[in-house]
């Protein structure tokens, strides 16, 4: 029988474990049996409402969902994916980072979406939507179409297969039909799957993908991207709706007045709804406070077109309590006999003391939780014997083996050490999410390079440097105040068409003297010696008088770096950044990735020379850099106080799948020679041993 304050001693505080960031929710998974149902309840209700008359109609419609920072708006949505899947298709639409390309961040972020695979299902949100359309589910055809060898029938006649969905959706009035029935049809080859989704969500392809697809061109404008989400919609009507989740957004654009540019994510719904775009169910998640500043700007008529506007009340106590219930459940199962109370070592009576109304906001419930289960857990060390507390066991420490008293870090500290296990845990992520640099839109890559450049204090920074079509490939900034401007360009379309008309407007900067300077960023390939692309950029960096100009290929792992701060920006901006209980301001956000020095690690920017470069005295080429693990074992020391050797290895073999035990265990004794923790009790059995920080 394990004691439970045994239990709490060894094992992380629950509630460091949640995820108060939003975030995009197919890449944050939702445990169904750690949530309170009764929590916004009748918001779930009201938009599944909606979603069956769509489902009825085909009409289309749009909520706006409001709600205070902290009501757990993305919660919300994640929660409305996990229980309404099965009779919708999910797309998450995060912030853009340009109103003259909305309509193709929102096919783009729909396809992403649509290629993700629901929990419980074998195939993709995509695949399940083309086996769904009326083309292959009417009786008479389905035998054929859909027995066991249906793939087989698809791959054999691509031309039978536009021609039927042409001959069944003759009158939906679709949008180069031919071009699109056949990406379709190359979706069911596992080969031509990819590029075919590539097509989809608007990625410039080479001519010869756009050959293996049979297509004449990409969807590179706002009108072709806003057409094939119309005929997603169009063709979709005997199948289930689609829901689009805008949410995440006030890290959106900025007007001329520093005002959001609500009004362009307004005009798309208002084209959803007057051309008839089918089939959507359009849901606009935005903080209360944010649409009270911006609402008067957005026009009336655009307004009207909100089928319905919901807020998120605040939860009252009960709920707050199985919130607690909640987090605490995995503790308490590892303990017989259960504690008395479900949400021991807190009570009742802190939440009649913090929130004396009856009312909060979920945030607030966990940061409060958070607080006094880690005041608890000192308080478990702060003498040879814990003083009775309403529980069934008591636990005497004996004097051999007293602890360590940790003394509470400096706050700064704490935050310090919590923002770099939240970065190593978002890092991680970003790179399970992305596998390629192209999965990033040339206007996302500026973005997330321009938010980093502020981030390091870089004077001067303007975007869209280039004029024209590519203008959102580019910006400039000085090194110093008195520096000379200093251009960059980024794209990785890979038509070669593309990367002459962007080689063609930087000549034109450069020749304006727009830059003294002029990187090229670009992983791909820039052609071959027969192309005028080739030739200019040859041109710009490689002849004698443009030494100036460099061109510099970007490591996925840089570009990684540069979305995971991203991602946290948007969260700061949100307001839903939270560290050690704080709400991190954007400010507070660069200065702390400025004090980490996470980005003198990332090899773009030391390219740049906007970072210092690394020292080349330190090679070790076959040497595995330990550091990020290292610092992983010292941080989670520093944030929980003390906890069970066991505990901090796991959780670190957790984060670094690729780290060998026998390492972190030395790792680990390193930090006890350099006398930053100390193992309790060295001489107890390996799983009974604690580790505290040494103050």
């Amino acid at each position: 029988m394990t004691p439970i304050n045994n239990i709490i001693k060894r094992e992380l505080n629950p509630f460091d474990l949640i995820n108060l960031k939003p975030g995009n929710f197919w890449g944050e998974k939702q445990d169904s049996d750690n949530s309170v149902d009764s929590i916004h309840q009748e918001v779930i209700t009201e938009i599944e409402g909606l979603l069956d008359s769509v489902n009825q109609d085909n009409r289309s419609r749009s909520v706006l969902l409001l709600g205070d920072s902290g009501s757990g708006k993305s919660y919300l949505l994640g929660r409305l994916k996990r229980t309404l899947n099965k009779k919708a298709f999910f797309a998450y639409i995060g912030p853009w980072a340009d109103s003259d390309y909305i309509w193709r961040h929102v096919l783009r972020s729909t396809v992403d979406s649509l290629i993700q695979i629901p929990e419980g299902r074998e195939e993709s949100q995509l695949i399940l939507w083309l086996k769904s359309l009326s083309a292959f589910t009417r009786r008479n055809l389905k035998q054929r179409l859909f027995s066991d060898s249906i793939w087989q029938f698809m791959q054999s006649d691509r031309r039978k297969f536009i021609h039927h969905l042409k001959t069944t959706y003759s009158q939906a009035g679709l949008y180069n039909p031919d071009f699109f029935f056949g990406v379709l049809h190359d979706l069911t080859d596992p080969e031509l799957y990819p590029i075919a989704c590539e097509w989809l969500r608007g990625d410039d392809l080479s001519e010869e993908s756009m050959q293996i697809l049979k297509v004449k061109s990409c969807i590179d404008t706002e009108d072709a991207a806003k057409n094939i989400l119309a005929n997603f919609g169009r063709i979709s009507i005997q199948t289930q709706p689609i829901v689009l989740c805008f949410d995440n957004l006030d890290n959106i654009p900025r007007l001329s007045d520093e005002s959001q540019d609500f009004q362009s994510l307004f005009n798309v719904n208002t084209t959803i709804h007057n051309n008839y775009l089918k089939n959507f169910l359009v849901v606009v998640s935005i903080i209360t406070n944010t649409w009270k500043l911006n609402s008067d700007r957005i026009q009336q008529a655009d307004k009207v077109r909100i089928d319905k506007e919901l807020r998120l009340k605040r939860i009252n106590l009960e709920q707050a309590e199985a919130l607690w219930a909640y987090r605490l459940k995995p503790l308490h199962h590892q303990v017989k006999p259960q504690p008395i109370s479900p949400i021991f070592p807190l009570n009742r009576k802190l939440l009649q003391q913090s929130f004396p109304s009856g009312k909060t906001l979920p945030r607030e419930v966990l940061v409060i939780g958070q607080k006094e289960y880690k005041k608890y857990k000192f308080s478990l060390v702060d003498s040879t014997v814990v003083k009775p507390i309403p529980e069934p066991e008591v636990i005497t420490v004996p004097e051999e083996i007293k602890l360590p008293v940790p003394q509470p870090q400096i706050q700064a500290e704490t935050i310090d050490a919590e923002f770099q296990l939240l970065w190593q845990k978002e890092y991680k992520k970003t790179q399970g999410k992305n596998q390629k640099i192209t999965l990033f839109s040339a206007p996302d890559l500026i973005r997330m390079l321009e938010e980093a450049l502020q981030a390091l204090e870089v004077p001067d920074i303007k975007t869209k440097l280039l004029r024209g079509k590519y203008t959102s490939y580019s910006l400039s900034y000085r090194k110093s105040k008195k520096g000379n401007q200093i251009g960059i360009v980024w794209t990785e379309d890979s038509g070669m068409a593309s990367f002459y008309n962007v080689m063609s407007a930087s000549q034109k900067v450069i020749q304006s003297k727009g830059c003294e300077t002029l990187y090229l960023i670009r992983s791909g390939s820039v052609g071959t010696s027969k192309l005028k692309g080739y030739q200019l950029y040859q041109k710009i960096f490689h002849s004698s008088k443009s030494s100036k100009h460099i061109h510099l290929k970007p490591s996925l792992a840089s570009v990684h770096q540069l979305a995971t701060y991203h991602n946290l920006v948007n969260s700061a901006v949100a307001q839903e950044l939270v560290l050690s209980g704080r709400v991190i301001k954007l400010d507070e956000l660069q200065e702390l990735i400025r004090n980490s020095l996470i980005f003198e690690k990332c090899t773009l920017l030391q390219d740049l020379k906007v970072v210092p470069e690394p020292d080349d005295s330190e090679d070790g080429e076959d040497v595995i850099d330990l550091t990020p693990v290292n610092d992983f074992l010292f941080n989670l020391v520093k944030t929980q106080g003390f906890m069970g050797v066991p505990t901090l290895i796991s959780q670190c073999m957790t984060q670094f799948s690729d780290a060998r035990e026998d390492d972190v265990k030395m790792l680990i004794q390193d930090l006890c020679q350099e006398e930053k923790v100390k193992i309790i009790d060295p001489k107890a059995k390996s799983e009974d041993q604690l580790i505290c920080l040494i103050a």
